[in-house]
């Protein structure tokens, strides 16, 4: 019924409409209809210009007063966090003065060089020193970004295997995430997705013969210690997933069929990033928010008051419950993170 009287309102804003059309083009009998604008019509096309140019710049004032964050990025909780943020603000910075500059020139000259009657546009054949310069100018700024954003990308992904870093592996599957720490040895038992068995909970496919995987421990929440440099090994069940982890600044792709791999260091834990000022005044208007949908969350049976917790997210659309595939994220002391791991399942005890 709901679609009937969708379709219904369509034809009649479609005969409305064109309605319409058949009254303004009957007003329009004895005017000018010819095609080529005149003086008049490039005057009202300069001046438009000109106001849309106006109106860019309000916007973009409103939108840094009213919805602006400086700066752009903040609370990075990883090492490399504060280069990515770097990079980020520095490309926003250039993009920003340059598409000041560009617009002002685009509808500064659309104004100025409008067609007159009995005036001769000025053009040159070719200009070497200007196409040097507007190709020079743009090679800098961007070798100069590239080279910056190579470096950093290197610093990232290279692993310092000398720090001792923990492996920890991140399993994807439509829609649910699995973390599977490698033990005391640090090192990840054999898995593969043909050693899967649902009926003895073997539900990540490690080798149960495999001796490292004796003291694996998988968990569907990821604890970290802080300053401790982790290395994810990441694998997918089905689909391609992405681990996004965003105050961490990583990302990397969970590929079926083979295993990806990133790492990094986190620097602030869980309860001192509740405390930051920035995210105090977040989670503030976040519950604000849910209050004004108390009904609505206590019937669905959702926790009304929000807590922040760094996650772990899916950034590929990999179906139709995408949206919730996500993963809680504690990082803590290294005391905290001790105690959490002893009260955990070794893989063979987790087995049924």
């Amino acid at each position: 019924m709901t679609a009937l009287l969708t379709i219904i309102i369509v034809l009649f804003v479609a005969v409305a409409l064109w309605q319409m059309v058949k009254i303004f083009d009957l007003a329009q009998v004895g005017t000018t209809t010819s095609q080529v604008a005149d003086d008049h019509d490039n005057k009202i096309n300069g001046y438009l210009m000109i106001g849309f140019l106006i109106f860019i710049y309000v916007i973009t004032i409103l939108s840094f007063w009213y919805l602006g964050d400086l700066p752009l990025m903040s609370n990075s909780a990883s090492e490399h966090g504060v280069e990515v943020d770097n990079l980020m603000i520095i490309s926003m910075v250039v993009i920003f003065i340059v598409q000041t500059l560009t617009q002002f020139v685009l509808h500064y000259f659309a104004y100025k060089y409008r067609g007159e009657k009995g005036k001769k546009a000025l053009f040159y054949a070719d200009n070497t020193t200007l196409e040097f310069i507007w190709t020079v100018i743009p090679v800098i700024v961007l070798a100069g970004l590239i080279i910056y954003g190579l470096f950093t990308w290197n610093d990232i992904m290279n692993i310092d295997e000398d720090e001792d870093p923990m492996v920890i592996e991140l399993y994807a599957q439509q829609f649910n995430w699995k973390a599977r720490y490698s033990g005391a040895d640090n090192v990840l038992g054999k898995a593969n997705v043909r050693l899967i068995d649902i009926d003895r909970a073997n539900v990540l496919g490690v080798d149960e013969d495999d001796p490292n995987a004796q003291d694996d421990v998988i968990v569907t929440e990821l604890h970290l210690p802080v300053g401790q440099p982790v290395v994810f090994k990441m694998r997918s069940q089905d689909v391609l997933h992405s681990a996004y982890m965003p105050h961490f600044r990583a990302q990397m792709n969970c590929v079926p069929g083979m295993v990806t791999q990133f790492g990094f260091t986190p620097t602030i834990t869980t309860a001192d990033m509740r405390e930051n000022a920035d995210m105090v005044e977040k989670v503030k208007n976040i519950n604000t928010l849910r209050l004004e949908r108390k009904a609505e969350i206590e019937e669905s049976g959702q926790e009304l008051i929000y807590e922040f917790d760094y996650l772990l997210l899916c950034n590929k659309i990999c179906g139709t419950s995408h949206y919730n595939m996500q993963m809680k994220i504690i990082v803590e002391t290294q005391e905290e993170f001790d105690a959490w791991m002893k009260e955990q399942k070794t893989f063979p005890n987790s087995l049924n």
